[in-house]
């Protein structure tokens, strides 16, 4: 394993850069906040990065106390990666980033990758109130743990038990709430977000 990299910089800004700064580092943090992750998984969903680099970046992960690398009971048998409570303290920082960086996407680029997934953490962002929500895309289903304190924050494909409400929306809309352009609260009373459900998130997605 390689030396870990210093800005030797007495500064916690610093600091927490000299753990999650390099290249890949919080895109693997998104990923794994889906749950555990097999290494093919995790490569799969991040086009464009490299095996080498992904395996260092793990590794590099583990060291700093992000992430851990364990193997699942028979009849799984196969190693996956998950985060620690320390790298799930990152989920404010990819909110945060996310929210920053909501003027720089502008239209879809046609070299721009694109997971239904993705969309999780700007979801959250604009959820009150705690639950799971169901997410339908053509592209397809994801989940949400809405006020999670632990445990996974999303996952892909329908929910895992009954939701408290199901978000339909086409991919255009979850585009423009990504963008920012307009709200969750929006795209329901307008008619570009569908709710259905029981529970108290879908009351108040329906209220908002």
């Amino acid at each position: 394993m390689s030396p870990r990299r210093s800005y030797d910089q007495y500064c916690s800004a610093a600091r927490a850069l000299d753990a999650v700064g390099d290249r890949w580092t919080l895109l693997i943090v998104r990923e794994l906040l889906a749950g555990p992750r097999r290494y093919t998984d995790l490569h799969a969903d991040l086009p464009g990065v490299s095996t080498d680099v992904l395996a260092s970046r793990l590794k590099d992960m583990e060291r700093d106390g992000l992430s851990i690398r364990r193997r699942l009971p028979p009849p799984g048998a196969a190693y996956v990666y998950e985060l620690t409570d320390r790298g799930r303290r990152l989920l404010p920082v990819l909110l945060a980033l996310g929210e920053w960086g909501r003027s720089e996407l502008g239209e879809r680029r046609p070299t721009d990758a694109v997971r239904a997934h993705w969309f999780a953490l700007p979801l959250l962002s604009s959820l009150e109130g705690e639950g799971l929500l169901e997410v339908h895309l053509e592209e397809g289903d994801f989940h949400l743990y809405a006020g999670a304190e632990d445990g996974p924050v999303y996952g892909e494909g329908p929910a895992p038990r009954e939701p408290d409400a199901r978000l339909d929306l086409d991919f255009a809309t979850c585009e423009a709430l990504a963008r920012g352009e307009m709200s969750l609260a929006d795209a329901v009373r307008d008619g570009r977000a569908t709710v259905t459900g029981e529970g108290t998130l879908a009351k108040a997605l329906l209220e908002a």
